[in-house]
C-alpha cells in the first residue's frame, strides 16, 4: 500500500503535536497567554482607574468654575451696588453745595440790595441837604 504525501505530512504533524505536548510546550503557551490575559486586565483596571480619577477631577474643575462664577457675579452685584450708593452720595453732596451756594448767593444779593437801599437814602439824603441850603 502506497501512501501519498499528505498522509506523510499528516503523519509528521501529528507526531510533532505528541512530541510538543509531551515536553509540555502548550503549559508554557499557555501560562504566557495567561501571563499576557493578566496584563492586559491589570491595564484595563488602571485605565478604567484612570477614568473614573478624570471624570472626579472634571467634576471638582465644574464646581469651582460655578463657585467662581457665582463669587464673579456676586461681586459685580456689590460693585455696582456700591456704584449707585456713590452716586446718589455724590448726587446729595452735589445738590447740598448747590443749595449753600444758592443761599451764600441769595445772601450776597439780600447784602447788596441793602448797601444799595442805604447808598440810595445817602444819595437822597445828600441831595435833600443840598436842596435845603
Amino acid at each position: 500500500m502506497e501512501f501519498g504525501a499528505e498522509f506523510y505530512v499528516l503523519v509528521g504533524f501529528i507526531v510533532f503535536l505528541c512530541v510538543l505536548g509531551y515536553l509540555g510546550v502548550h503549559r508554557t503557551i499557555l501560562s504566557a497567554l495567561d501571563a499576557r490575559g493578566q496584563a492586559i486586565a491589570n491595564e484595563l483596571a488602571q485605565a478604567a482607574k484612570l477614568r473614573a480619577e478624570a471624570t472626579a477631577l472634571l467634576a471638582s474643575f465644574e464646581k469651582k468654575a460655578a463657585e467662581a462664577e457665582a463669587n464673579a457675579a456676586a461681586i459685580v452685584a456689590e460693585a455696582r451696588a456700591q456704584a449707585e450708593q456713590m452716586a446718589k452720595d455724590a448726587a446729595e453732596r452735589m445738590n447740598d453745595f448747590v443749595a449753600r451756594r444758592t443761599k451764600q448767593a441769595e445772601a450776597k444779593i439780600a447784602l447788596a440790595e441793602t448797601q444799595a437801599a442805604a447808598d440810595v437814602r445817602a444819595v437822597a439824603a445828600d441831595y435833600a441837604a443840598k436842596a435845603a441850603e
